[in-house]
């Protein structure tokens, strides 16, 4: 006897979505919209898995209710990032209208199938905060690349292949992955990429398909056609292009290759006039562009396509609220009355973050395909389930193809008891919602229950969203990049967000507080004294993690391959083994000391225990013996570059280890951190002896451990500034290509910064990097490796420089005349021309005394210079060669480091920055808020190399995410912020605005010292007080 079939699911209920009417695109707490009353008509929707729904409306409907009933339909919050689409009686695709009826659009509503697509491509899928949202996601780019739109070379189609399959069909079994692959053709021209795919497939054992939709749009997002739609055009020479629409702006391609690119704020207006498509730009006069730039298309209706869908781009990604209609005119009419209807992206995110307690936990399962299932778009009818008027569910007539699907479904985590006493409630069916105390006590029953059944069957696999793992970005930050801190943002596989992402936990993953904390934090001492060793406890929690990455995390990854020398593990294990263990016994009697402090233990004897002079004197005696491993750190650091440059596998491997999260700093950093850990100690006994007076108990230990480490820090101070030029070489020769032999002895780094060049194409953007040598300028290719290329070179000796804004007509210029060519270059703003030619004039004057390492860096880079007029440079996927290795492997360089940073923000940093920012690390728990957000987040922040850490605890491994601090201003909030809270400071860059709250006067004032000192110009410009901005 046969089996019956299974019944067949939607896209919701495959992730386990419940039949309650979900809301989409409406504010918090409304219904959808009521249905107009009249005639009711089918209207047929084909959805993403190809499958397809009826839906009855009215004739009178407007486009916007028939997707809202969509989105209900699966359950769909983030619906605003899709769209219904079909082809018109021209034969033309276009998007259907919210405001319109939808009788105007639709000829023919009963022969036209409506097609719902991704109608918005964000730039990073972690801005997409929803599971559901992100597998459909995926079931769209199944689509694109089934269908020939998502181009990639064969690695690319390969690997994004081997994760479908692995959503499909689960961990890699050989006989069956190769029959699955000859039954289903996934791209085109598949057989010869099978055993490609098959080997890519291999490495996705124990990937949950949650994960596997993850990383394809993790590939996809990464190629040059993800999310394009092409128009067809030709330029006023008659060239055949295609125009298209980016979150960024306006995109012209030659085939499948961009060749030009108008961003949102170089666009002053869109417009087209018959088959004439406009795009005005505004008024640049470095630029080589006309101030109009025209457009041939088809005709007048695809012109008016394309300008529609550039509208709602535009509107989407870069408004913060859907735009309002503008008034009738009385008389006369002129243009086009369309606007973009709808949510923007950052009220989409606003509105998920908000409305978090209403997530529904769920599991994805692998779909086993069993028959020879096409990814293209073909129709296969299905069971249709419509909805009425009222809302209630109706059947239709089940189709014969049926039994041709064999899928499993994507099952809730829920209860099934949960599950059927909400199916019970027909209120709770129409409208989606339920109130907020039940919704609260039932999700919480649900995550029991959610728990109880994990442990029942121990073979599901329960997959959180991986943005709630992040560390690029919840990037941020999150929306429009502000989960990453999307807090970030980090995809599973532990890939680093971009440098410049803003963080931001969910509310899941916080803990918040009230002004019951705040009470409880005011029963703590309120000494100035305790605040001080609490900074000595909390700094000191931060580097035992730090020595943890050196001695357990880089020993485990690195240090047990057979490619390690034996010098190396010995030399390292030697060095930061015992410190390790001494510092672990240090962190103890410090914390056993701040807790009979506090009088939470013993409190009827804390008395004699509220100082820490004493805890500091006796270790730093026991420290003693150990300063000859203080001393050997120059040895690691010598020994390790040796045995990279002597092994390609052991630079692989340490390469890799760079890019996991808990290597959140180039990891020569964390070999230099006990020379700095001194440093740290002085500056707390400093502070101590200040604050005591002369008689008190604690005074006297206190100045015998400072002599102490003061004579020890004393002693390493020339090696420690030798040991921190050649760690920031190292860390620059990773940075750069084009160039050899960048670290020689006798050569010091000054500055890096980014500057604009003038050459016969205008001002470009450049990387000019200073030494005492030599001036190297490069640029940042389009390439896997993250890397910048080096351009060209200028020797010091014999040099001059004059300031010629006058001469060019160029705000803040100046030229740099060599020996061989000169240069034009302007800064961002008159400090940073200021802080340029200070330090470069000085490495004139310090250069004319010795011109020995120069003649080496000319014969390295000779081969290598680049024309100075070409632009940046952004090669085709297809002339990438290292492609193919970024696409295997997670990436092979950091993509965060501080002279990305420098390059995004347009700023600059010297080498005396980078020594007072190690100089001033600080750590503890601080309270953050957004701008727009209500209540605090506790986070357990860390402040070094120019970045704030986000962490929820001090026990974390590794940082949730990063927030670079250069470009941003450091102030106390305003009155008219409504912040009513003492110890405040706030954070601001451009929009970005981050409010965090200290415990203490003491801890306020740090911070916002550190977090000044770290970027303050290397001039003798004063410290602003606690009233003023500075800008970091």
């Amino acid at each position: 006897m046969a089996e019956p079939d299974p019944e067949p699911m939607g896209t919701g209920h495959r992730l386990g979505a419940p039949e309650t009417l979900g809301i989409s695109t409406l504010d918090p707490g409304h219904r959808p919209p009521a249905m107009p009353p009249g005639r009711l008509v089918t209207i047929r929707v084909r959805m993403l898995d190809d499958t397809e729904e009826l839906f009855d409306i009215s004739q009178k409907a407007s486009g916007k209710v028939l997707f809202d009933l969509v989105c209900s339909h699966m359950n769909l919050v983030e619906g605003d990032y899709f769209g219904l689409e079909f082809q018109n009686h021209q034969k033309m695709m276009v998007w259907l209208d919210h405001i319109k009826p939808i009788m105007k659009q639709l000829r023919r509503p009963k022969h036209t199938t409506l097609m719902f697509a991704v109608k918005f491509f964000p730039p990073d899928h972690a801005q997409l905060l929803e599971e559901l949202t992100r597998y459909l996601f995926a079931l769209q780019i199944k689509q694109d690349i089934s269908c020939g739109r998502l181009t990639s070379n064969d690695t690319s189609s390969a690997l994004m292949v081997s994760h479908i399959i692995q959503s499909e069909i689960g961990d890699f079994e050989e006989s069956q992955c190769r029959s699955h692959l000859l039954n289903n053709n996934y791209i085109q021209d598949q057989m010869p990429l099978i055993d490609k795919i098959m080997e890519f497939h291999s490495k996705n054992i124990g990937q949950t398909p949650a994960v596997s939709d993850y990383q394809l749009l993790e590939v996809a997002r990464r190629l040059e056609m993800y999310g394009i739609r092409l128009h067809p055009a030709k330029d006023r020479e008659g060239t055949r292009l295609s125009l298209s629409v980016a979150h960024t702006g306006v995109l012209v391609l030659q085939g499948h290759t961009k060749i030009n690119a108008f961003n949102w704020s170089k666009v002053r207006k869109l417009s087209f006039k018959r088959k004439r498509f406009l795009i005005k730009l505004r008024p640049d006069l470095n630029s080589s562009y006309q101030d109009t730039l025209e457009f041939m298309m088809g005709s007048r209706d695809c012109c008016k396509v394309f300008w529609k869908i550039c509208v709602e781009y535009h509107a989407f990604f870069r408004l913060f609220e859907e735009p309002k209609p503008k008034p009738k005119p009385v008389l006369f009419t002129r243009g086009s009355s369309f606007r973009f209807s709808g949510r923007t992206q950052k009220q989409v995110i606003d509105y998920v973050r908000e409305s978090e307690f209403k997530k529904i936990p769920f599991e994805r399962k692998h779909s086993r395909v069993q028959q020879n299932i096409r990814l293209s778009p073909l129709p296969s009818p299905r069971h249709h389930e419509g909805l009425t008027e009222s809302g209630a569910p109706r059947d239709r007539v089940d189709s014969p193809s049926r039994s041709h699907w064999k899928e499993s479904a994507l099952v809730s985590a829920e209860d099934p008891s949960a599950l059927r006493t909400t199916r019970a409630s027909p209120s709770l069916q129409r409208n989606g919602h339920e109130d907020r105390a039940g919704s609260v006590s039932r999700t919480e029953e649900r995550r029991g229950s959610s728990r109880q059944a994990h442990q029942d069957h121990p073979n599901t696999v329960v997959c959180n969203s991986p943005h709630l793992s992040a560390s690029s970005g919840h990037s941020h930050g999150m929306v429009n990049g502000q989960k990453s801190l999307d807090l970030g943002s980090h995809s599973p596989n532990g890939g680093l967000p971009s440098p410049l992402t803003s963080p931001l936990l969910n509310d899941a993953g916080s803990i918040r507080t009230d002004d019951e904390d705040e009470v409880q934090r005011k029963r703590f001492p309120t000494d100035r004294a305790y605040f001080i060793a609490k900074e000595l406890l909390t700094t000191e929690r931060t580097y035992v993690k730090d020595l943890e990455v050196v001695t357990v995390s880089f020993q485990s990854a690195v240090g047990q391959d057979e490619a390690t020398p034996e010098s190396l593990k010995n030399t390292v294990l030697s060095t930061f083994e015992p410190l390790h263990k001494f510092h672990t016994g240090f962190l103890r009697e410090v914390e056993q000391r701040l807790a009979l402090w506090e009088g939470r233990s013993n409190a009827h004897i804390k008395g004699d225990y509220q100082r820490i002079g004493d805890v500091m004197y006796k270790n730093l005696q026991g420290l003693k013996p150990l300063t000859a491993n203080l001393h050997k750190q120059s040895e690691v650091l010598l020994e390790l570059e040796k045995a990279t440059r002597g092994s390609h596998r052991l630079e692989g491997l340490c390469r890799d280890f760079e890019l996991q999260k808990v290597c959140y700093v180039p990891l020569n950093v964390f070999i230099l951190r006990p020379l700095h850990r001194l440093s740290h100690y002085k500056q707390i006994l400093e502070r101590l002896c200040k604050h005591y007076p002369a008689t008190h108990v604690d005074f006297r230990d206190c100045r015998a451990a400072l002599a102490d480490v003061s004579e020890v820090v004393e002693q390493l101070q020339g090696s420690l500034n030798k040991m921190e030029n050649f760690q920031k070489l190292l860390e620059l020769k990773k940075d750069l290509i084009g160039v050899n032999d960048l670290v020689v002895p006798s050569r010091e780094f000054i500055r890096l910064g980014c500057l604009n060049k003038l050459s016969g194409k205008g001002l470009q953007q450049r990387m000019f990097f200073l030494f005492n040598d030599v001036i190297l300028y490069t640029s940042r290719g389009m390439t896997a490796t993250n890397q910048f290329k080096v351009h060209g070179q200028m020797l010091l000796n014999g040099m001059t420089i004059r300031e010629s804004e006058d001469e060019w007509g160029v705000p803040h210029a100046f030229t740099l005349v060599g020996q061989q060519q000169s240069v034009v270059v302007a800064a961002s703003s008159l400090m940073e021309k200021e802080k340029w030619m200070e330090d470069i004039q000085m490495a004139i004057d310090t250069s004319k005394t010795s011109n020995g390492t120069s003649e080496l860096l000319i014969c390295n880079l000779i081969d290598n210079k680049c024309p100075e007029d070409s632009s940046l440079e952004a090669e085709s996927e297809d002339d990438i060669t290292a492609l193919h290795t970024a696409l295997e492997k997670p990436g092979p360089h950091r993509g965060n480091t501080m002279v990305h940073v420098c390059w995004h923000r347009n700023t600059s940093v010297s080498m005396v920055d980078f020594s007072v920012a190690v100089e001033n690390q600080l750590s503890g728990n601080l309270l953050r808020k957004f701008k727009n957000s209500n209540g605090w987040q506790k986070l357990w922040v860390v402040f070094t190399n120019f970045s704030l850490f986000f962490y929820k605890s001090h026990q974390d491994d590794y940082p949730l995410a990063s927030l670079p601090l250069l470009g941003y201003s450091v102030t106390v909030p305003k009155d008219s912020e409504n912040i009513h809270k003492d110890y405040v400071f706030k954070l601001h860059f451009k929009s970005h605005v981050y409010y965090f709250r200290s415990e203490s006067e003491y801890t306020f004032e740090r911070w916002m010292e550190v977090i000044r000192s770290a970027t303050v110009p290397t001039g003798g410009a004063r410290v602003p007080n606690s009233k003023e901005s500075h800008p970091l």
